[in-house]
């Protein structure tokens, strides 16, 4: 039954929306008052302040709001209003009610306001015009858009490529599964031609080193599978009281990878698994309890870290919730002395050290376990290759633990799945915030401002300033800026106990501003610092201020991410896209957008090893995850199987149906990559839920790609 709307009220700044009311709005009026309330019109909705219109259907990101809202027309007249997932774009809960805030104006440089989540990569084929593709059968070359050919011979939509000498390809969208995103982190693309074989032959040496991998994965796999090791206890009591003490409610990811790493533990195998999570998403949590339930086991644990910051924090947090239990925890960096170090030697000898916490130091000749069970490792790849080299011996016999913030791409994590053992904490904790990232030119009334608003809460504020030697004089400059507070510093050239002491003194509070250098970057865990200012924020590269970005919100407060960079300066263009970029990435969990975006083919060569960052260079992260996927499969007996090829004659999506193409491509995408109907079925409900009914073309394409596969 056709419902009706309330017509919208602009008092006190909003827009109300309700159905079962007599009296109506039309849809045009709408859009007019969304502009009006300063609302951005964009293809697909991702972020607050943003509306988007699709004939019939209307999309609102209100600030007021959770979940964005999707109001459907039948005419002049609200059908259906319902939330729908910022990261499927499907909707969730209807609606009888709902009301719109102003959205408030964009004043500052790039600001963004927070996302809710990130846009799955599914929802929008990531290709622009100018940009690098990759055709598996034809190489590199340059996206044209979406093209509607029609003569004697050949009439529907295609993907045109150019290639080397202005050569030019019509790919039909049958064959649109061909064609791979081309990663250009700092990469200059070779675009290939058409003529020669010089692209078989790149391709032919990628084939071969993914296959060289994937039998070396699966070896390693089955000598780690075969080896003897210590099957841990199942839980106890003192576990689940240990658990208890964790203040927050876990993630279901958080769940997933503890029980899978409890599960580890108690096979006879020796443990080696990799913890994936964006900062703050709670891996330590997990590496506590996996600590604990060794230690309950009489057998010992070491914790490595990549700094000696880091190192303190995580000490301190395990006296916090061992200590009642009765365990030792020692604690091994720069900040002891040679004293202090050879006592803790002797005692992890004599097996007096339940767990053991340090930098590389833990690595050395002189260290000694009476019987180590468990190796926890935090950022692996921060360490050098001889310190791997020293790991490698540990894996043969202790159960590793390994956590990165390096977030692996879903392409790569798909094709290691059941090779490595990974897993992925991709949910933040409940009630967390994005973090609001201003970027500007370095302004002492921002700066002001930021730090009195924080200190006016109760927070504290980081101040990163990467010159250590300035950082004093910089120290002296935000005195005087805001007088009333207290201002500590602290970079890794200071001595052991003075940067321990400021440390320490910081976390008590006794300070509220720390002017200090990116020594904060790696794990910090400070819930009362919910404001960072980042100076020269354009010398740093997109991961890094990711890393700095997650120093601050760890809790359900509003924290504020300050980029700063010098005013006048004409920033070079791969500084402008980080600063655009870090500035558009602010959903939780971003950093596996930033991770498409910078980390790709690093990030990969973290996990898959250095070796292999030429051939992923060569063919694109993409593809190279197809051919490693298919390599995998192979090695292990089985199958690959064959995308089905679809014909689709004059079929077609039109574009009054789907306007925006990067979108039109996605549905595609996944319409010919289906392998059964169910698969075709899902997208069709899709579609009408994001686009409206649909128009008889792409019912006739959905019902022949139903019937080609049945």
């Amino acid at each position: 039954m056709v419902r009706d709307l309330l017509i919208p009220m602009i008092k006190m700044n909003r827009i109300v929306i309700e159905l079962k009311s007599p009296e109506k709005i039309p849809h045009s009026n709408l859009v007019f008052q969304l502009v009006n309330q300063n609302y951005r019109r964009v293809p697909l909705v991702l972020n607050r302040g943003e509306f988007a219109v699709r004939g019939d259907i209307i999309d609102v990101f209100a600030q007021n709001h959770s979940h964005p809202v999707r109001v459907e027309y039948f005419g002049d007249k609200v059908e259906d209003v319902r939330t729908f997932d910022i990261n499927t774009q499907c909707s969730i809960n209807k609606l009888d009610k709902v009301m719109f805030s102003e959205n408030e104006r964009e004043s500052l440089v790039f600001s963004r306001l927070p996302n809710s989540g990130g846009a799955s990569l599914a929802i929008v084929a990531q290709y622009n015009d100018g940009d690098h593709v990759v055709h598996e059968n034809h190489g590199v070359a340059v996206y044209r858009g979406l093209k509607h050919l029609a003569t004697n011979s050949i009439e529907g939509e295609y993907l045109l490529l150019e290639y080397k000498g202005n050569d030019k390809l019509y790919v039909p969208l049958e064959q649109i599964n061909l064609i791979h995103k081309f990663d250009d982190s700092g990469v200059v693309a070779q675009i290939h031609s058409l003529s020669d074989s010089q692209w078989r032959a790149i391709k032919r040496k990628a084939q071969k080193a993914t296959q060289n991998i994937a039998r070396e994965l699966l070896q390693l796999y089955k000598v780690r599978y075969n080896q003897p090791g210590y099957a841990f206890s199942a839980d106890s009591v003192w576990q689940i009281d240990l658990e208890e003490t964790f203040p927050y409610e876990e993630t279901k990811d958080q769940e997933k990878a503890i029980l899978e790493v409890k599960k580890d533990m108690e096979t006879p195998r020796p443990m080696d698994r990799l913890i994936c999570g964006d900062v703050g998403f709670g891996k330590t949590e997990i590496a506590i309890r996996a600590a604990f339930k060794a230690s309950l086991d009489s057998k010992q644990v070491a914790i490595l870290v990549p700094t000696t910051v880091l190192a303190q924090q995580h000490y301190l947090n395990c006296i916090s919730r061992f200590q009642e239990f009765g365990l030792i925890v020692e604690v091994l960096t720069r900040f002891r002395s040679k004293k202090e170090q050879i006592a803790v030697i002797q005692k992890l000898k004599e097996g007096k050290v339940d767990v053991i916490i340090g930098t590389h130091r833990l690595l050395q000749g002189d260290i000694q376990f009476k019987d180590i069970g468990l190796l926890i490792i935090d950022e692996e790849q921060r360490f050098g290759v001889v310190h791997k080299e020293k790991l490698k011996q540990f894996r043969k016999t202790v159960d590793v633990l390994t956590m990165t913030a390096t977030p692996i791409p879903r392409t790569l994590y798909m094709s290691l799945s059941g090779v490595r053992d990974i897993s992925v904490i991709s949910t933040p904790p409940q009630g967390r915030e994005p973090v609001r990232t201003i970027v500007e030119p370095y302004n002492e009334d921002i700066i002001k401002q930021a730090v009195e608003k924080e200190i006016a809460r109760g927070g504290q504020v980081f101040y990163l300033h990467n010159d250590v030697r300035s950082l004093e004089k910089t120290a002296k400059k935000i005195s005087s800026l805001v007088p009333e507070a207290k201002v500590g510093v602290a970079h890794g050239q200071m001595k052991g106990h003075s940067l321990e002491k400021i440390m320490l003194d910081f976390l008590d509070k006794h300070y509220d501003i720390l002017a200090c250098s990116t020594i904060i970057e790696s794990g910090l865990d400070i819930a009362n610092v919910n404001t960072i200012i980042i100076i020269d924020a354009d010398k740093f590269g997109l991961s890094q201020l990711h890393q700095l970005r997650g120093r601050v919100g760890r809790t359900s407060k509003n924290a504020f991410a300050y980029l700063l960079y010098q005013p006048g300066k004409v920033l070079s263009k791969d500084a402008r896209e980080r600063l655009e970029a870090i500035a558009e990435y602010t959903a939780l969990g971003s950093g596996f957008n930033i991770a498409m975006k910078d980390l790709q083919i690093r990030g990969a060569g973290n996990v898959l090893g250095a070796e292999q960052h030429g051939n992923m260079v060569a063919i694109g992260f993409e593809l190279y995850c197809k051919l490693l996927q298919d390599s995998i499969s192979r090695a292990r007996g089985e199958s690959v199987p064959q995308a089905k090829e679809f014909i689709t004659g004059l079929l077609h999506i039109p574009d009054y149906y789907i306007e925006d193409h990067k979108q039109k491509i996605a549905i595609y995408q996944r319409l010919f990559s289906s392998k059964k109907t169910q698969d075709i079925e899902e997208v069709a409900r899709e579609m009408e839920d994001r686009f409206g009914k649909p128009p008889e073309e792409v019912v006739k394409l959905v019902k022949s790609l139903k019937d080609q596969l049945t």
